[in-house]
């Protein structure tokens, strides 16, 4: 969706894996742009050069593949990190947001004093699907008192709507798929 000229076509290194994790659904896997370094920076820093002009203070990712490319994120921001577990999984007190997904229902817990209010987040998945996940984060960010200055995702299931559902929000995906 943004490669510039001259850049390394990340969708080479996104594999489709159908009927997982049930029939009908078509799973894009990551595994091989993680395993190139090239693809995994480049990933990352066009990650960056979106966020970079949100002046985020933290990154907020979803367990478990939000964790892979929202650290280095966070990192490449000069942010701090929050992870988004699921529900069980963090030591101390914590608020939790249930969120559909396109073929189930989950939870997502963070440390309830992971954000200070005022700060600013960006939210960051591996995928936009549906949007119940990001949303759910996005309410987690605001119950602590925190803004959302933009969600940012390797990629994009276009006809799954997900965009639309996170309409209030500033949204951004590398690569997308109808």
């Amino acid at each position: 969706m943004d490669d510039a000229p001259g850049e390394l076509d990340l969708r080479r290194y996104v594999r489709d894996i159908p009927d997982f994790p049930t029939p009908g659904i078509v799973f894009r896997d990551i595994t091989p742009l993680l395993l190139n370094p090239d693809a995994l920076d480049g990933a990352v820093s066009r990650l960056a050069r979106y966020a970079r002009p949100h002046a985020v203070d933290l990154v907020v990712a979803a367990e478990a593949r939000g964790f892979m490319l929202g650290g280095a994120l966070a990192r490449a921001l000069g942010a701090g990190f929050v992870p988004a577990r699921k529900r069980g999984k963090l030591p101390s007190a914590t608020v939790m947001a249930e969120y559909a997904l396109e073929y189930g229902v989950d939870a997502l817990e963070m440390h309830a004093d992971a954000l200070a209010g005022g700060a600013r987040v960006l939210i960051h998945d591996d995928l936009l699907a549906t949007g119940g996940t990001a949303l759910a984060l996005a309410e987690l960010v605001q119950q602590l008192g925190a803004e959302v200055v933009g969600c940012a995702f390797l990629v994009e299931l276009t006809a799954l709507g997900g965009r639309a559902a996170l309409g209030a929000f500033d949204v951004h995906a590398l690569i997308a798929y109808d």
